[in-house]
């Protein structure tokens, strides 16, 4: 049942954070100095790792206790990932080059909606299925 609304909200966070790795901008302070880029191995491997999770939990759609794991952990590398956002920015003193620094911030949010929403879908199905296992 890969068809089903958990997995929509899933594909959907994997693709905002996808484009996360693409669009995201290079932050440099007005000295010039980098203070954010994509290519950074935890910035990488965060976004990386949160896009593998969400695959995985795509593809466990007959498990759906361990896909709600997965999702769990999902939204607390995107957690991770806000706050590595959130403190490199705030590192900066005065006003950067690039005006959209913010931009980058909001893509785990909405990756963290999308993700309890799935969630909360996955709790609905787990539900019903109890509950059909109760008339029996």
């Amino acid at each position: 049942m890969i068809q089903r609304i958990q997995t929509i909200y899933i594909l959907i966070s994997a693709l905002i954070l996808g484009s996360l790795y693409i669009w995201f901008p290079k932050v440099q302070d007005a000295a010039g100095a980098l203070v954010i880029e994509r290519n950074e191995p935890l910035v990488l491997g965060l976004i990386i790792g949160s896009v593998l999770l969400a695959i995985i939990a795509i593809l466990n759609f007959k498990k759906r206790q361990s896909q709600f794991v997965f999702n769990r952990l999902n939204i607390i590398l995107n957690f991770v990932l806000l706050g590595v956002f959130v403190y490199r920015s705030l590192k900066v003193s005065g006003e950067t080059l690039v005006s959209e620094k913010g931009i980058g911030v909001l893509f785990p949010i909405i990756s963290i909606v999308f993700l309890v929403l799935a969630n909360k879908a996955i709790k609905r199905d787990e539900d019903l299925v109890k509950s059909v296992d109760r008339l029996r």
